[in-house]
Protein backbone atom coordinates (compact mmCIF):
# COMPACT_ATOMS: atom_id res chain seq x y z
CA UNK A 1 0.00 0.00 0.00
CA UNK A 2 1.51 3.47 -0.83
CA UNK A 3 1.15 5.93 1.74
CA UNK A 4 -0.92 9.18 0.58
CA UNK A 5 1.34 12.73 0.51
CA UNK A 6 -0.24 15.95 1.85
CA UNK A 7 1.18 19.06 2.13
CA UNK A 8 0.33 21.64 4.33
CA UNK A 9 0.69 25.37 2.99
CA UNK A 10 0.83 28.87 4.98
CA UNK A 11 0.23 30.49 1.55
CA UNK A 12 3.88 32.14 1.48
CA UNK A 13 5.14 32.94 -1.41
CA UNK A 14 8.83 31.39 -0.73
CA UNK A 15 7.12 27.97 -0.33
CA UNK A 16 7.14 27.20 -4.57
CA UNK A 17 10.00 29.20 -4.88
CA UNK A 18 11.91 27.04 -2.44
CA UNK A 19 10.45 24.33 -3.32
CA UNK A 20 9.32 23.21 0.38
CA UNK A 21 6.00 22.96 2.48
CA UNK A 22 4.70 24.13 6.11
CA UNK A 23 4.44 20.67 7.03
CA UNK A 24 4.11 17.45 5.18
CA UNK A 25 2.21 14.24 6.79
CA UNK A 26 2.80 10.83 5.02
CA UNK A 27 1.32 8.14 6.50
CA UNK A 28 1.32 8.83 10.21
CA UNK A 29 4.18 10.76 10.43
CA UNK A 30 3.66 14.68 10.38
CA UNK A 31 6.99 17.03 10.01
CA UNK A 32 7.05 20.57 10.60
CA UNK A 33 9.15 22.70 8.72
CA UNK A 34 11.50 25.46 10.27
CA UNK A 35 9.39 28.03 11.74
CA UNK A 36 10.10 31.45 12.14
CA UNK A 37 8.32 34.40 14.16
CA UNK A 38 6.68 35.57 11.20
CA UNK A 39 3.32 37.82 12.30
CA UNK A 40 0.01 37.92 10.43
CA UNK A 41 0.94 41.29 8.44
CA UNK A 42 4.17 39.31 7.35
CA UNK A 43 6.43 40.97 8.99
CA UNK A 44 8.28 39.84 12.22
CA UNK A 45 6.66 39.28 15.28
CA UNK A 46 8.38 40.55 18.61
CA UNK A 47 11.29 41.60 17.54
CA UNK A 48 13.60 41.61 19.85
CA UNK A 49 11.97 39.38 22.71
CA UNK A 50 12.63 35.41 22.38
CA UNK A 51 9.83 34.16 24.48
CA UNK A 52 6.90 35.95 22.11
CA UNK A 53 8.75 35.18 19.02
CA UNK A 54 8.90 31.07 20.68
CA UNK A 55 5.17 31.39 21.25
CA UNK A 56 4.49 32.98 17.68
CA UNK A 57 6.37 30.40 16.25
CA UNK A 58 4.56 27.23 18.21
CA UNK A 59 1.32 29.14 17.27
CA UNK A 60 2.16 28.55 13.45
CA UNK A 61 3.44 24.86 13.98
CA UNK A 62 0.61 24.44 16.08
CA UNK A 63 -1.71 25.46 13.07
CA UNK A 64 0.36 23.56 10.66
CA UNK A 65 -0.28 20.50 13.05
CA UNK A 66 -4.18 20.98 12.66
CA UNK A 67 -3.94 21.20 9.09
CA UNK A 68 -2.58 18.10 8.84
CA UNK A 69 -4.59 16.02 11.01
CA UNK A 70 -2.47 16.23 14.06
CA UNK A 71 -2.18 17.71 17.69
CA UNK A 72 0.28 18.89 20.03
CA UNK A 73 -0.33 15.69 21.82
CA UNK A 74 1.28 13.86 18.45
CA UNK A 75 4.51 15.73 18.76
CA UNK A 76 7.48 13.52 19.42
CA UNK A 77 10.37 15.84 18.68
CA UNK A 78 11.00 19.60 18.64
CA UNK A 79 14.22 21.19 17.39
CA UNK A 80 14.44 25.18 18.70
CA UNK A 81 16.98 27.00 16.86
CA UNK A 82 18.43 30.45 18.56
CA UNK A 83 20.90 32.56 17.43
CA UNK A 84 22.05 33.21 20.76
CA UNK A 85 21.86 30.13 23.18
CA UNK A 86 22.36 31.93 26.42
CA UNK A 87 18.90 33.09 26.32
CA UNK A 88 17.58 29.20 25.56
CA UNK A 89 15.39 29.62 29.09
CA UNK A 90 13.03 32.35 26.72
CA UNK A 91 12.53 29.95 24.29
CA UNK A 92 12.21 26.63 27.06
CA UNK A 93 9.42 28.79 28.95
CA UNK A 94 7.17 28.81 25.73
CA UNK A 95 8.04 25.47 24.99
CA UNK A 96 7.51 24.19 28.13
CA UNK A 97 3.87 26.11 28.09
CA UNK A 98 2.84 23.80 25.09
CA UNK A 99 4.82 20.53 26.09
CA UNK A 100 5.07 20.31 29.49
CA UNK A 101 2.64 17.29 29.25
CA UNK A 102 3.47 16.07 26.28
CA UNK A 103 7.65 16.32 26.58
CA UNK A 104 8.75 15.41 23.56
CA UNK A 105 12.42 14.57 22.28
CA UNK A 106 14.00 18.52 22.44
CA UNK A 107 17.08 19.95 20.97
CA UNK A 108 18.31 23.69 21.67
CA UNK A 109 21.06 24.64 18.87
CA UNK A 110 22.73 28.17 18.55
CA UNK A 111 22.78 29.17 14.56
CA UNK A 112 24.77 31.82 13.49
CA UNK A 113 21.60 33.68 11.99
CA UNK A 114 18.44 32.98 10.21
CA UNK A 115 16.39 34.84 6.75
CA UNK A 116 15.27 37.75 8.48
CA UNK A 117 17.95 39.57 11.15
CA UNK A 118 15.21 40.19 13.68
CA UNK A 119 14.11 36.80 13.72
CA UNK A 120 15.78 35.46 17.32
CA UNK A 121 14.44 32.24 17.03
CA UNK A 122 13.06 29.05 14.65
CA UNK A 123 11.05 25.69 15.53
CA UNK A 124 10.63 22.50 14.12
CA UNK A 125 8.04 19.73 14.92
CA UNK A 126 7.39 16.42 14.08
CA UNK A 127 4.84 14.22 15.26
CA UNK A 128 3.43 10.82 14.72
CA UNK A 129 -0.82 10.56 14.57
CA UNK A 130 -1.55 8.01 17.45
CA UNK A 131 -4.57 6.44 15.36
CA UNK A 132 -2.41 5.15 12.48
CA UNK A 133 0.33 2.72 13.05
CA UNK A 134 3.42 2.79 10.72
Amino acid sequence: MTSHRRLVTSGSPLEPAIGFSRAVRVGPYVSVAGTAPIADDGRSASPGDVYAQSVRCLDIAEQALREAGATLADVVRTRVMLVDISRWREAARAHGGRFSQVRPACTFVEVSRFIDPEWLVEFEVDAVVGDERP
